[in-house]
């Protein structure tokens, strides 16, 4: 069993949305990267509903994202597992990021995009009991199907489909250029 820790949030102050994960996985953790595995969706999705240059540079990416008002982070701070997946978390190790003070921080955000189930759960559990009613009813909560490879019962097509509610009813996100 390994602790592990995540990385500082990526978020602009004027971040309309946020996209949650659980815990970055090892290859993302060794890149000091969000979701640095090669075969995982998150970048050429929001490459594509973004219309964010493909493979840019990391630095480069996550400057398109703050350009485009999308805000990413983690639900957890720190958890003990054994390997990447989320299955592999130790629910008692659990020790959940500071979203209130982020929301608190980041007033315009006002959906809260989960990257798979785990990160929901998450949230639901460690983190929305302890939020203010106002930060609560300030928010919409979507959780999108997960784009690690390890989400495979789910046709790639079908989560790109469910990815594009970042673009609903948000005219902020999109070409900034």
């Amino acid at each position: 069993m390994t602790l592990v820790h995540s990385f500082a949030p990526l978020a602009s102050p004027d971040a309309t949305c946020l996209i949650l994960g659980s815990m970055p996985g090892k290859a993302s953790l060794a890149a000091q990267q969000y979701y640095a595995h090669p075969r995982n969706y998150f970048w050429p999705f929001l490459e594509l509903i973004l219309e964010i240059t493909p493979g840019l540079p990391y630095a480069e990416r996550c400057d398109a994202l703050l350009q485009r008002q999308v805000a990413v982070w983690d639900v957890l701070k720190a958890c003990t597992r054994s390997g990447s997946l989320d299955a592999d978390i130790i629910e008692s190790s659990i020790v959940a990021n500071d979203l209130d003070g982020f929301l608190r921080q980041h007033r315009h955000i006002k959906r809260v995009f989960f990257n798979g189930a785990k990160a929901e759960s998450s949230f639901r559990r460690h983190v929305l009991p302890g939020l203010p009613q106002d930060l609560r009813g300030r928010v919409q909560l979507i959780r999108l199907p997960s784009t690690s490879p390890a989400n495979a019962s789910i046709p790639m097509a079908v989560k790109l489909r469910d990815w594009q509610q970042l673009l609903d009813g948000h005219e902020q996100v999109g070409r900034q250029e």
